[in-house]
Parts: structure tokens; C-alpha cells; sequence
């Protein structure tokens, strides 16, 4: 399924425009965009550090509003690194979709690398998880001699094989409201997420 999604100018002076938000790689950057890589300042990031990065770092953790971001080169590396932060003892569990891109596409690093074992929910038309399978999936504690551990849910937004469909805040609060209410964390798959954004805020 060709994942692309119209984009519609909340102004009727800008042109209508299709994104398409199957892959954050699908894109290709615009000539002012590669002249602002070829002009970047570097630096080595082990050594002391590359200022563009840092720079970087630091306007996405203000955006997000998190303490700190990292620069990561792929979505499948962050993703892994994500998921082993939240699960750091093997045999932890992650729930999922079934048709994610972390259980589909990432070469099952989360459980070759981090030895963490994945539990799918069936996704939905629409990128999303029934509410109660997600809360019917989590382990029950008192099994842990035999069962692994439920530590974490992800989810992707936008999800890639169901149209590339946007999540909506909602949804996920109710989701992050289930993690909590269990004691789980939370990590969204977010590669194309500021599109999401510019869609839902164009929408409103």
C-alpha cells in the first residue's frame, strides 16, 4: 500500500501538497537544504564535539521538552537504543504491533542485541492498538519465574504499513495512561513525526 497522505495549506494562498510518510528516507532534501549541509560546521562528536550535532541536540530536547536529545544516524538505531534504556535486564518484554516497523523491518535487534522479547498486539486499520488487548497483554508480575517481564509499549507514529496514518494525542495519552497505571514506559516510533504534527495542525 502506497502510503501517501494529502496535505492540506491551512491558507487557500499556499499550494496543496502530498507527503508522503511510508519513510523519513522516502523524501529527498531540497537544494537550499544540501547547501546548508555542505556549509555545516563539523567536528569530531567522540573528541570533543561537533557543534551542528550539538546544536541539534539541544533544539530537539527544547522542542520535545526533554532534559537532553542525542543524534542518532538511522531511526532503527534509535529505536534500539530506546528499547534497551527501557529494558535493560534481558528478558524483559516490549509490546508492540504486529505490523511495527521494529518487529517487521529491524532485524530483530532488539532481541538479538538486547536479548528483549517481543509481544505483538494485532495493529489496526489506522496504525493503532485496541486499548484493552494492550492491557490484556501485559504479564502479571507474579509469573516472572516462568514469564518475561512486561517493561515497555511502543508505538509508531506515523505507521508506515497502515497508510502511513497518524496517531492522534488522545490515543496516545490513553495509551501513556495504561503504561503508567502498570508501571511500563512508554516509546513512540516517531521518524516521520513532525509530519504528523504539521497534518493534525493543519487539520485543526
Amino acid at each position: 500500500m502506497v502510503a501517501e497522505r494529502q496535505f492540506f495549506s491551512c491558507s487557500a494562498n499556499m499550494v496543496t501538497q502530498t507527503v508522503d510518510l511510508r519513510s523519513d528516507t522516502v523524501t529527498k532534501p531540497t537544494e537550499t537544504m544540501r547547501a546548508a549541509m555542505a556549509a555545516a560546521e563539523v567536528d569530531d562528536d567522540v573528541l570533543g564535539y561537533d557543534p551542528t550535532a550539538f546544536r541539534l541536540e539541544t533544539e530537539m530536547a527544547k522542542i520535545m521538552g526533554k532534559e537532553a536529545a542525542v543524534f542518532v544516524p538511522s531511526g532503527t538505531m534509535g529505536n534500539l537504543i530506546s528499547v534497551l534504556v527501557h529494558c535493560d535486564i534481558r528478558g524483559s518484554e516490549v509490546i508492540l504491533g504486529h505490523n511495527s516497523h521494529i518487529h517487521i523491518y529491524e532485524n530483530g535487534g532488539i532481541s538479538t542485541i538486547g536479548g528483549v522479547h517481543p509481544r505483538t498486539v494485532k495493529n489496526n486499520n489506522d496504525g493503532t492498538m485496541d486499548l484493552d488487548l494492550i492491557e490484556a497483554t501485559i504479564r502479571d508480575p507474579r509469573g516472572e519465574l516462568v514469564f518475561p517481564t512486561t517493561r515497555l509499549i511502543c508505538l509508531e507514529n506515523s505507521h508506515a504499513n497502515c497508510g502511513g496514518r497518524c496517531l492522534t494525542v488522545e490515543y496516545t495519552d490513553r495509551v501513556g495512561e495504561i503504561a503508567k497505571k502498570h508501571g511500563l514506559k512508554l516509546h513512540i516510533d516517531g521518524a516521520p513525526h513532525f509530519q504528523c504534527i504539521c497534518c493534525a495542525w493543519c487539520s485543526s
